[in-house]
């Protein structure tokens, strides 16, 4: 499954955009937004991710218009695992509390870190109540690629946890790692432009998981 990521948008457009998708990341931290209009797209009948990264809006303001998402109904929310503990402990008792699934994610724009470490951000995150974790990193190598689908190999993640490789180099570990037990992966939407490092639209990322699992 692709989660379509939308954003750099107003409101309306961004509701608009959002119809017909099956899974959409919301992007909340590249829009103007308020707790109004949070409660509008985040009421839409879709499944969607809320997330909010650090920049645009502070922690309070984050928490906020996160916490807007999940009373409306959001499928899930996204925290980053340097978000402040107490940010991140207010975030999970809130998704629980409105059964939101959280996403626990890392990245890495940098490098791809070494399994060891890599496996324990893993056990970290799934530790601090993470029902997916997402792992985002750098591709500088091919291994770095073989380093991140091998995640994948842990029965007990199977369905839980997501693998990005970033760059142009990382591009098949979002193809490759739905195939592999990643529960979806994540495409612009054609008419934005990429959210990170390698991402690709979704039309162009649907071409190639259908090369794959047509031979």
């Amino acid at each position: 499954m692709i989660c379509v990521s939308v954003g750099n948008v107003d409101v309306r457009e961004c509701m608009e955009r959002l119809e017909g998708i099956e899974l959409a990341e919301v992007r909340l931290d590249t829009m103007d937004v308020d707790p109004v209009s949070v409660r509008a797209i985040f009421s839409m009948p879709l499944r969607l991710v809320a997330t909010c990264r650090p920049g645009r809006y502070g922690d309070a303001e984050r928490l906020t218009l996160l916490s807007k998402a999940m009373e409306a109904g959001t499928a899930y929310v996204d925290v980053e695992t340097d978000a402040a503990p107490g940010f991140r402990e207010e975030i999970a008792r809130l998704a629980s509390r409105h059964n939101v699934q959280m996403i626990v994610s890392y990245h890495n724009y940098a490098e791809t870190p070494a399994e060891g470490l890599l496996r324990k951000m893993v056990r970290g995150a799934f530790s601090s109540g993470a029902h997916l974790v997402k792992i985002a990193c750098m591709v500088n190598r091919p291994i770095d690629n073989l380093r991140l689908l091998d995640l994948l190999r842990t029965k007990a993640h199977t369905g839980r946890l997501i693998v990005v490789g970033m760059g142009e180099a990382g591009r098949i570990t979002r193809v490759a790692s739905v195939f592999l037990g990643s529960p979806f992966t994540y495409a612009c939407h054609d008419d934005d432009g990429p959210y990170a490092p390698g991402q690709m639209g979704v039309r162009h990322l649907k071409k190639a998981m259908e090369l794959i699992a047509h031979g």
